[in-house]
């Protein structure tokens, strides 16, 4: 697979957000190698442009071969999904610690220059995430620790490991908090999506059927905030470039309850749909939103991209997905 130094290896570039990073990379005129463990025919998105490669990046000698001859490396490699999936797989979401652990090693290794790790908002202590009023989290809240089941302690696990690696071995790495990223070319249906994603097709098949009406896990009052992913690429490069040593949240501030997300999207469809709410549903933590103030101080910016500009754009492609699927 490897042919020669690049500028940019994406771990996980056949994925969503790796797919979406890998253009902007390459249309700054980067040389770029993107890797995912799934079939080409599978990814999300495959850039040309690109040195395209297929490999199972838990084991050594494949991370190794990936990253050698790469200046900078996005480590997005993960097995994860939606809520649905992350609470019914907890071990396979803890092996992803077998890709986090030889990609730094490699890294290591060949002298990486810098080094983004992609964490989660799943890393914040659960108690602090018990009422849909939530207050906001800040980074200082994810100790002391009690994240996510399964995901979010393999996530803290390995932002702790990327600062041993960076005290101990001089590694330059960064590590942002992602707070539930969306967008066209993602995932939408499977059992993997994302809510904005679910949203987005259960709306969209009741606009093709006719049939208005639709299931809601929960009772739709949990609370989220929701990241489009052109900021969480410009912002996971800000940081990357960064001298900010500590985890940091990439996350939109705008909160929102799931009911108020099927609103918004009905709106762009342009129906109402009545509601069925399946309270035995996986439904994650009672609310979570991002607080902002560390990336407002240190970058004078924050993810501004709005829910309903976002959500337009994610509708609108999810829409032909689901037309296309239904032939």
């Amino acid at each position: 697979m490897n042919s020669g130094p690049v500028d940019v290896l994406v771990a996980g570039g056949g994925g969503f957000i790796g797919g979406h990073l890998v253009a902007d990379l390459l249309a700054q005129g980067k040389t770029v190698r993107s890797v995912d463990v799934k079939p080409l025919d599978e990814w999300y998105q495959v850039h040309p442009d690109a040195q395209n490669g297929v490999a199972d990046l838990s084991l050594l000698e494949h991370a190794e071969d990936a990253t050698k001859g790469a200046r900078e490396v996005y480590m997005l490699a993960a097995d994860m999904g939606g809520m649905g999936f992350i609470e019914n797989n907890k071990a396979l979401c803890m092996l992803t610690v077998l890709t986090s652990t030889h990609m730094l090693q490699a890294a290591d290794k060949y002298d990486v220059e810098r080094y983004f790790y992609s964490s989660s908002a799943c890393v914040y202590a659960a108690d602090k995430q018990t009422d849909t009023s939530v207050t906001a989290l800040k980074e200082s809240d994810a100790y002391p620790a009690m994240p996510e089941d399964g995901y979010g302690w393999e996530k803290l696990f390995t932002e702790r490991m990327a600062r041993h690696f960076r005290e101990d071995f001089g590694l330059t790495t960064r590590v942002a908090r992602y707070h539930n990223v969306y967008g066209p070319e993602g995932t939408w249906t499977g059992g993997r999506e994302k809510a904005p994603a679910a949203v987005c097709r259960k709306i969209a098949e009741a606009v093709i059927s006719g049939r208005h009406e639709l299931e809601i896990w929960g009772d739709g009052e949990q609370t989220r905030s929701f990241m489009y992913i052109d900021d969480c690429v410009k912002g996971s490069q800000m940081i990357l470039a960064s001298d900010l040593e500590d985890p940091i949240n990439l996350g939109s501030a705008e909160l929102v309850s799931i009911n108020q997300l099927y609103s918004i999207v009905e709106e762009i469809a342009g129906i109402k749909c009545e509601r069925k709410y399946d309270l035995s549903a996986p439904q994650g933590v009672r609310g979570r939103n991002s607080d902002n103030t560390m990336i407002n101080e240190v970058f004078g910016w924050e993810p501004s991209i709005s829910l309903a500009d976002g959500l337009a754009k994610t509708y609108a492609w999810v829409y032909d997905q689901v037309k296309r699927a239904q032939g």
